[in-house]
């Protein structure tokens, strides 16, 4: 299949990966883009360079949304030789820079079970840190278009970055809102992850188009309705904690499902523990 970009807003083009249903955003200004996360291996992030190439033949500096292996493993390719500058969150920086065999072998283990030929593929992918580390915030000008990169918080990870490009009132969220399936909790902070939310519908307006990390194109009300699920949970993890229920209680009551809320009760349980 060949991966195509489709515009969403003003000269603002996303992607949707069709194995693990990922999107990828391209910003393209007056002589410069911006390309957001990179797929998971050398393979696929050529096919998107290609894909990308097909919309613009301008520069582009690449933002990584967090460290996951289907977002960044890519970067080797897309920053390009000699590479362009790549930006993350500083966590996220430092977890592929410091750790790349972990991330390979998580990733690996995370899909040997369904896709083992893919996964050795990802296991065997050259991994490229972020150059660029943010902390809370960068301004990027890309061709005369103002990009913020935010950092809203922990929730998915505690290294996520939205990117907000205001002329076109587009928000990329990341992992933090999902569209494709339930949110992801392996490394999530599910107490803190509803103020992650908040903090990004502070950038919105009801005309705002939102990327989800999967799935398709949402509005601020699919972001609204995600937020008060994640409070929901949030509460029914405290509450458990507080009344010395086990986690399998908030996986029975979960918005999300069993398996999903079942991870966010151990992840909610190990913060009211301090153990995270």
């Amino acid at each position: 299949m060949t991966l195509r970009f489709t515009e969403v807003a003003d000269r603002v083009h996303v992607l949707r990966e069709p194995v693990l249903d990922v999107n990828v955003t391209l910003v393209v200004g007056d002589g410069e883009a911006l390309l957001v996360d990179t797929l998971s291996t050398a393979r696929q992030a050529a096919e998107l360079a290609a894909a990308a190439r097909a919309v613009t033949g301008h520069p582009w500096t690449v933002v990584n949304t967090h460290h996951h292996f289907d977002h960044c493993f890519g970067n080797a390719i897309l920053a390009g030789d000699p590479p362009r500058p790549v930006y993350a969150h500083e966590l996220a920086a430092a977890a592929l820079r410091e750790a790349p065999e972990r991330l390979r072998r998580e990733a690996y283990a995370e899909l040997r079970g369904e896709r083992p030929g893919f996964a050795e593929e990802v296991a065997g992918t050259e991994l490229l840190a972020p150059t660029h580390p943010v902390r809370a915030e960068a301004v990027l000008d890309v061709g005369g278009r103002r990009v913020v990169l935010r950092h809203p918080g922990r929730g998915h990870t505690d290294a996520d970055l939205v990117v907000h490009v205001p002329d076109a009132d587009v928000l990329v969220a990341g992992d933090l809102v999902e569209q494709g399936g339930p949110p992801a909790f392996e490394d999530s902070y599910p107490l803190q992850w509803p103020e992650a939310v908040a903090e990004l519908l502070r950038l919105t307006t009801p005309a705002t188009v939102v990327v989800p990390g999967h799935g398709e194109v949402v509005d601020v009300a699919f972001v609204r309705a995600q937020h008060q699920q994640l409070v929901d949970l949030a509460w029914l993890i405290r509450a458990a904690h507080t009344g010395g229920a086990p986690p399998e209680r908030v996986a029975a009551e979960a918005p999300f499902g069993a398996r999903p809320g079942l991870l966010a009760a151990r992840r909610g349980f190990a913060e009211l523990d301090g153990a995270a």
